[in-house]
């Protein structure tokens, strides 16, 4: 049993099919504790739907998923969310009226369980404060707390998403395509804040910008038309044969 607490996430056999249409089959995927890990493939290749499946957003045509040694396949993506798996965007509909301290507060307290009345008094999320404060310093917000949220370059709007997402102290965070939309200037300090990120949490992500991939990712799954196509570190990924082949046309890899 021991060799297997190295894996935070395992995935056995999973599939999913939409009236007929398997868009994920058999796939197999195991995530070891600690480590980023990616998931690419082409467009149409079910990385989405993955997603979607391993954080119970969508129920699973067939196979298991085991998060921390515990069976959550039949959990939803609230149960999933409280047991520290955690996609990013699930409390980040960043509210954009609010400030980008207030942000993170709310978050913190939704973690209590609270939810946030927008008429009671503010002295509610004044014990978070600290913590939020601590939060927004460790993804370089600091100085932007008091703008509100929706004044945010896009590149610091990700870096809000990730300090609501830590404020749920998941063990697993998923990031699906955090780099999309991004200007240039924006995806090294991305890279950086996401590679913070990864020494308190596992990471997962579905990303399309190779060059991060290659500098952030410990181990890659390639999927293809709903397959695990190939899986391992980049330099073996990057050289196989038929990721090559599945990546003819986009000059990705």
């Amino acid at each position: 049993m021991s060799h297997h607490s190295d894996l935070i996430l395992e995935a056995t056999d999973l599939g999913k099919s939409f009236r007929g249409f398997h868009a994920v089959k058999g796939v197999n995927l195991k995530v070891r504790r600690g480590t980023v890990h990616a998931l690419i493939g082409p467009n149409g290749a079910g990385k989405t739907t993955c997603f979607n499946l391993l954080t119970r957003f969508l129920p699973v045509s067939s196979g298991r998923i085991v998060f921390n040694g515990r069976d959550i396949t039949p959990l939803d993506a609230a149960s999933v969310a409280k047991l520290g798996l955690v996609r990013s965007f699930q409390i980040s509909a960043v509210f954009r009226q609010l400030s980008v301290l207030d942000n993170v507060r709310v978050a913190l307290l939704a973690r209590e369980g609270g939810s946030f009345a927008f008429w009671q008094s503010a002295r509610a999320l004044d014990r978070f404060t600290s913590r939020a404060s601590e939060l927004l310093e460790s993804v370089g917000l600091a100085r932007w707390s008091d703008h509100t949220a929706a004044d945010l370059p896009y590149g610091r709007k990700r870096a809000l998403e990730l300090a609501t997402t830590l404020a749920l102290e998941p063990s697993m965070v998923l990031l699906d395509e955090p780099m999309a939309g991004l200007g240039h200037e924006d995806i090294g300090p991305v890279t950086q804040l996401i590679a913070e990120v990864a020494k308190r949490c596992t990471v997962l992500m579905v990303e399309h910008n190779m060059k991060v991939v290659a500098d952030l990712c410990d181990c890659i799954t390639v999927l293809q038309s709903g397959e695990v196509l190939a899986e391992g570190p980049y330099e073996q990924v990057s050289r196989d044969p038929r990721v090559l082949e599945a990546y003819v046309g986009g000059a990705h890899v």
